[in-house]
């Protein structure tokens, strides 16, 4: 029986963590796949463990490996851990938010499962999915990126920044990756697009986009490092 290991960074989470975890625990994935929650506190000064060490001890039931780290170190680092200790035969990122619909793992899982993909990466520019309506300038510039990006992988994803990135698992544990806050996305997708014969899908997903107020915390700052990272590992 294969598993799905749904990996989780965390910082500063406590309104949304258990939300997720609720949602995570109420879906049945295709193949009867069964899941593996891997949870990574990335140093949160709120009350987001206190939440996750709740939750874990009212569902004894569903399988969560929990870890933190000592200091605050990023979403790429808290990423990083959570492969190193996934078990799964498959890999997805899911932040800690409400902004992705675990109800579309199934969407994500299916061209892996039918023998098609290795990498999978769900799309919020293509589909008839709902997508909450916010910020212009970010939809300019996460196109930008992917453009940017495309140019040198040569790939044509329409959404390089998507949270959602699916992966057989022994192709992203033996990927090296470097990059500890938001340059994850650019240095992962550069990485797999040199790798011989890989095959990457994209498939339209859903979004319900946060505002600042809400807890966003990406910002323009991170946009300018990812340029940075598709240039750095693009001519690499």
């Amino acid at each position: 029986m294969s598993l799905l290991s749904i990996i989780i960074p965390a910082f500063n989470e406590e309104k949304t963590i258990h939300l997720i975890l609720d949602k995570i625990n109420s879906i049945s994935l295709i193949d009867s796949i069964e899941k593996e929650i891997v949870i990574i506190n990335d140093c949160s000064t709120d009350k987001t463990e206190d939440v996750i060490k709740k939750f874990i001890t009212e569902n004894p039931n569903i399988t969560i490996n929990y870890n933190s780290h000592n200091v605050n170190q990023g979403k790429g680092a808290a990423i990083h851990t959570g492969i190193k200790h996934a078990n799964g035969d498959f890999i997805v990122i899911q932040d800690a938010d409400l902004e992705y619909d675990p109800k579309e793992y199934n969407l994500l899982l299916s061209p892996i499962i039918n023998g098609h993909a290795d990498v999978v990466y769900g799309s919020r520019f293509i589909g008839g999915k709902p997508h909450r309506i916010l910020f212009f300038w970010h939809t300019i510039g996460n196109k930008f990126l992917t453009f940017l990006s495309n140019m040198f992988t040569n790939l044509n994803l329409t959404d390089m920044e998507t949270c959602y990135k699916l992966f057989r698992s022994e192709i992203i544990k033996n990927i090296e990756l470097k990059e500890k806050r938001f340059g994850f996305e650019p240095e992962v997708t550069s990485k797999i697009s040199k790798i011989k014969n890989i095959r990457i899908y994209e498939v339209g997903i859903s979004y319900y986009g946060r505002t600042y107020e809400e807890g966003k915390k990406i910002g323009w700052k991170d946009g300018v490092w990812a340029i940075y990272c598709i240039f750095k590992y693009g001519l690499k």
